[in-house]
């Protein structure tokens, strides 16, 4: 395919997924728009949302990690993680439960969230370095979301949709990380009461650390590394849940607390007799 050919392929598949979001409708998988396993075309394209979020006024807060799960990994056919970028209206505070029909195809999973307190601009960071730079720990519900039908997803389709990236919800409580060793925690998330799903730490790329080191070399490769105030998601602990309209969820991390969300029912104003 020719760089212009290369090009319009990117616009083409960014747009398709722009307006799958607009309209809630979800789209057929991208990767037919781009060249096959082409996995920097589909950074291209997540770069085009991001600049097109930044030209839209929405404030970039961190970081997601992906694909952390080898489970996954072998099911997309990969052998590496994937990440993408968090937006401020992302963040849905605790308590504050999820108006339906923001999302499309919503599921939740458990992780750990770390927020940097120092920029990582090293182009090969060392352990050493994200432990100093990393201020705090919290509990995290990712909420991922795909635009395309059915979670039809390739490494492709994800990437080039944000990670498959939807809304996180922080726990309230920092710990800092000389008080927990986030590779040994256990987690359990729980729906409506019921568990949903159980991990470990060492179910994220052998610990969350991990994980968050290779997103931090990675973006530092690219020129784009992690800053001081930046969230990352570094990936879920254990297997995903469906969401629907009136499910509410909660995860229990220990050392790092719980951190809980809910997604409001529909309501339908009856017209009274």
């Amino acid at each position: 395919m020719s760089a212009h050919g290369a090009a319009d392929a990117v616009a083409k598949a960014a747009d398709v997924l722009a307006e799958a979001a607009r309209t809630g409708r979800p789209c057929p998988p991208v990767r037919a728009l781009l060249p096959e396993s082409d996995v920097e075309a589909a950074y291209a394209v997540q770069r085009l949302y991001v600049e097109r979020a930044l030209a839209e006024g929405r404030r970039p807060v961190g970081r997601k990690i992906g694909l952390t799960s080898p489970a996954v990994q072998r099911q997309l056919g990969v052998g590496q993680p994937d990440f993408g970028v968090l937006f401020a209206d992302m963040a849905v505070p605790e308590g504050r439960p999820i108006a339906p029909g923001r999302l499309l195809q919503p599921k939740v999973e458990a992780e750990v969230a770390l927020v940097l307190g120092a920029d990582l601009p090293h182009r090969e960071p060392t352990a050493a370095d994200l432990l100093r730079a990393t201020a705090f720990a919290l509990p995290a519900l990712e909420i991922v979301d795909s635009r395309v039908a059915g979670w039809d997803i390739s490494i492709v389709d994800t990437v080039a949709d944000n990670a498959s990236s939807g809304l996180f919800v922080l726990g309230g409580t920092p710990v800092p990380l000389d008080r927990v060793d986030l590779r040994a925690v256990q987690m359990t998330l729980t729906k409506n009461g019921e568990t949903a799903s159980r991990g470990t730490g060492a179910d994220c790329l052998g610990s969350p650390l991990t994980a968050a080191l290779w997103l931090a070399s990675t973006l530092s490769g690219l020129g784009d590394p992690l800053r001081a105030g930046d969230v990352v998601l570094t990936g879920a602990l254990g297997p995903m849940a469906v969401a629907a309209e009136g499910d509410e969820f909660t995860a229990r991390i220990d050392g790092l607390g719980m951190v809980t969300t809910a997604f409001a029912p529909s309501t339908t104003e009856g017209t009274g007799a």
